[in-house]
């Protein structure tokens, strides 16, 4: 199934980074793209450069998503939209695991209820969830983050099997490091940030994830490409480590 099969797309977290990059080259294939972020001046400037429609809606505003998507019948769901708070679980707060789990999974789960029934329906449809590494392997500092997109990569799965006979393809795909705002975003816009997690490493490109993401759509109708982990050359996941006991406290 080529992108002439496919008429409309639904971005998320499309104001910058990876969603940016997904509208931009979704827009070049002559897609109708509907950008969905929060930040309406950011909307505004993407659509401009790309012709995009936007919409001002914050991912956790169901009824807003709900009016979308029944104004819409959308060909293609991009769920890009996430937000991370890195502690370890030890020092979690409530609204630190309220936040990741409204945002990464509640807000996927809903947004995947109201458009792939309609994809079902009509034979035709794919799913792109951006999920993360983290979903897959562990590393430190990032637990409630780690369980969000592990529930949206079984959901990926899931979404097979609920449209199997369909023409319905679903491709979880898998970012390491990325050269994006993101961890400012996260960790504070302060230029030792960019130093410690971008300048001086070989990175991918967000425009390099979208293009990961439209080989993906381009594939014949036959293909559903399920899984895409894409990393930087020079990162590896894993590593083992054996700590010592610590003496107990009397």
């Amino acid at each position: 199934m080529s992108f002439s099969d496919y008429r409309t797309a639904l971005v998320t977290g499309a104001s910058s980074g990876i969603g940016a990059a997904v509208v931009e080259r979704l827009c070049r294939e002559g897609l109708e793209v509907h950008a969905v972020a929060r930040s309406a001046g950011a909307l505004d400037a993407l659509a401009k450069r790309t012709g995009c429609i936007a919409h001002a809606i914050d991912v956790t505003d169901r009824a807003a998503l709900a009016r979308l998507c029944g104004e819409v019948a959308f060909d293609i769901l991009i769920n890009n939209a996430g937000v991370d708070r890195p502690k370890k679980f030890l020092e979690a707060e409530d609204g630190d695991i309220d936040l990741l789990v409204d945002v990464n999974l509640r807000a996927v789960l809903h947004l995947c209820r109201l458009v792939v029934p309609g994809m079902a329906a009509r034979d035709r449809g794919h799913v792109i969830n951006i999920t993360s590494i983290a979903g897959n392997y562990n590393f430190g500092g990032n637990s409630t983050y780690h369980a969000t997109k592990a529930g949206v990569a079984m959901l990926s799965n899931q979404l097979r099997i609920d449209t199997f006979g369909k023409r319905v393809r679903v491709t979880e795909v898998c970012p390491g490091r990325v050269a994006t705002d993101i961890f400012n975003h996260v960790h504070g816009d302060d230029p030792s940030i960019r130093e410690r997690f971008i300048d001086g490493f070989e990175l991918p490109q967000a425009s390099d994830i979208a293009d990961a993401i439209a080989f993906a759509i381009a594939a014949p109708v036959a293909v559903n490409i399920g899984h895409m982990e894409i990393t930087p050359t020079l990162q590896v996941m894993g590593g083992l480590q054996t700590a010592r006991p610590q003496e107990r406290q009397p």
